[in-house]
Parts: structure tokens; sequence; C-alpha cells
């Protein structure tokens, strides 16, 4: 196991702790990376200006630089420092915390789910950025359509992803585009109508970040589900507490994105030289900055290893933290909390269950098929 295979690792944690004995912030030389394992480290590297999310020479991958996955790429807030993510992050933002949350119950259960593993993958996958694709104004075929695009399109935030879905990835950047593009000329809904005054002087990014909110809401919200579903599994004392009292599912979800959260890892790439907790950086180094090692030290959260629903002063750097923190992680534990709800109402049937992790370097979002009876 190494710092970038352990995010899909069966059991990660115990290799977590053996690197935060060897210091927060220690060079791999094998990787040729930075690994930042402690919380303090973490907190550090995430709130330097210095360390930025994309490296200088290279704004947007090569391998979809030329296409359009790589033109959204370019512009989302979340690839970008300075005006070009603070601008879109202050608009978008604040409209995502005047969701009503009632709404958003609505759309999950106007989907429906059933209790097989197909009906685990549309709760998973389709069913929370078609409910953003609601928000924004989509009829429900439509939303239903955005959220099979933006599947394909996540595919080019990965550098495991293969020719073949990279060019579906550029075929759903295309074609998400052009749906915004006529989404906005009318734009009738309450979340979409706010957005659009705010970026209306910019709107090439006001589309990119419309499909980058559909993207983070696609992969983020399928590993928090997957991994709440999964700690049911494997303990069926915590299952049967949480399906007594629905009111649980608000701290199970709350401890699942720290105990064992859908992000794993992030990257940040070193501006100019720099100094943090006592280690000198260069301009060009590469940071792994490992989120789950951080939620788990003791240090930050104690009996850390331990799955607590009513943990005091919990806390996380699933969603981030500084300038880069997710803005709709209210949303996305809403939109979470309201498809577990409904099903656990189903009653999956939990024995015949099997699951497998997404391959991913960063990703921890577990898969669900049905056992061959």
């Amino acid at each position: 196991m190494d710092p970038i295979t352990a995010a899909t690792h069966h059991a990660p944690y115990p290799y977590y702790a053996s690197l935060r004995t060897q210091g927060g912030l220690t060079f791999d030389p094998h990787l040729k990376l930075w690994i930042a394992g402690s919380a303090e480290a973490v907190c550090a590297v995430l709130r330097h200006a210095d360390c930025h999310v994309r490296p200088a020479h290279e704004p947007v991958p090569k391998a979809i630089a030329d296409g359009p996955a790589g033109r959204v790429f370019g512009r989302l807030m979340r690839m970008n420092e300075g005006e070009r993510q603070r601008c879109p992050r202050s608009v978008i933002a604040p409209a995502l915390q005047d969701v009503d949350p009632q709404q958003v119950e609505a759309l999950v259960r106007a989907r429906g789910i059933t209790e097989d593993a197909e009906g685990l993958h549309q709760a998973q996958f389709i069913g929370p950025a078609s409910v953003i694709a609601a928000l924004l104004g989509f009829s429900p075929t439509q939303s239903h359509l955005i959220s099979e695009l933006t599947g394909d399109f996540v595919a080019c935030l990965s550098p495991l992803s293969q020719a073949a879905q990279l060019d579906a990835a550029h075929r759903a950047a295309e074609r998400l585009e052009t749906l915004f593009q006529k989404r906005i000329q009318a734009p009738d809904s309450p979340l979409l109508t706010c957005i659009c005054q705010g970026l209306a002087a910019d709107p090439d990014s006001l589309i990119a970040n419309l499909i980058g909110l559909l993207s983070q809401t696609y992969e983020a919200t399928a590993g928090l589900i997957g991994n709440a579903l999964l700690a049911l599994i494997r303990d069926p004392a915590l299952r049967h507490a949480v399906m007594a009292d629905p009111k649980q599912i608000s701290p199970l979800l709350a401890e699942v994105q720290r105990f064992d959260p859908c992000v794993q890892n992030t990257r940040r790439f070193v501006a100019a030289p720099c100094e943090i907790l006592g280690a000198t950086l260069n301009s060009g180094d590469v940071i792994l900055v490992l989120l789950a090692s951080a939620n788990r030290d003791p240090l930050l959260n104690p009996q850390p290893d331990d799955f607590l629903l009513d943990r005091p002063n919990r806390r996380s750097f699933s969603f981030g933290t500084g300038r880069h923190e997710c803005p709709g992680q209210t949303l996305a534990l809403g939109i979470a909390q309201a498809t577990l709800a409904l099903i656990l109402e189903r009653e999956p049937r939990w024995d015949s269950l099997t699951w497998s992790y997404r391959p991913s370097v960063n990703g921890r979002i577990p898969i669900f098929s049905s056992q061959a009876s």
C-alpha cells in the first residue's frame, strides 16, 4: 500500500496512522510527493497562500486541454485561484445555502427507489445530480439526462480514464453546455435566477460552474451515501438503531464523512518557495493532502477509530477548509439524508449485497451489486 492506493484499499486507516507517526509533512522519494498526513499539516497546507489547486505550468490536464471538457475544466472555481475562484464562489455559495431542505426531500422522494442493487446505484449516482438539475429548473426527464451526462463528464477529472472515457467526457461537456445555454436564457428557478444574476457578466464561467456544481455533487454525494450504507451493512446494531430512529441519519452521515470519507486525498501544487511546519518546499513541488488521515488524527478527534453517532465537537476535513472549502456541503448532506431515509424505508436486501470500490486515486466510492442466488 502507498498513500495513493490507500484510497481504495479495504482497510487504509492503520496505514494512515503509521504515516502520522513519521511526522505531519514528509517527503516520499518513491512517489516524489510531499505527504501531509496529520491534522496540523493538512490544515496548514490547505490554508497556505502558495499551495494551489493546479500546477502553474498545467492549469488544465494535457489529456483534455484541447476539447470541450478542458474548456469547462479551465473555468471551474474549484480548479482556479484568485478572482476566478472568488467571484463564482461568492455567488454560488450563498445561493446554495438558501435551498429549502423540504424541496430537496420532495425531489428525492419523487424519483423513488427500489431495494435492489440497481436501485441503490440509481440512488447513489443518478439521484443526487438529478436533484440539483431539478433545483436549476430542468424537467424530470431532462434532469435524468443531465445526471447521466454528468457521470460521463466526471471521467475527465480522473487520471485513470482511458481514451474512450475522455471522448465521452468531451461529448458530455458539449451537450451540458448546450443544455445550460438554453436554460439560462429564461431562468425560472430561484437557485438558477440567483446564480445567473451574480454571474451575468461572465456567461462562460456561469455555465462551467453550473456543470461543476453537478460534477461535485455526482461523486461526493455518491460516496457519502455509499459509505453510509457500508457502515450500516457492517454493523447490524447501528443499522437497527438508525432504522428505529430516522433522526439518527443526520449524525450517521456526519460521522461517516469523518470516519470513512469519499474524498480520501487531494493535491496542492507549490507556486512559490515556502516553509510549512519547518519543511522547505520549492516551486513546483506537489503535496498529497491526506484528508482521511487527518480526520482520524487523535489531536483532532479523540477516539478517532471509534464510530460515534453522538461524537462531541466532531471535526473533519472531508469537505475541505480555507478558500477551497466545498460550498455545497449543507446541500450534499441534505440530499444524502433524504436519499438514505428513502433507502431505509425500502429495506434493502442487506445480506445479498456485495461491493467493490470504484477505481480512483483519491476517491472511496463503493459500487454495489447483488450476489448470484
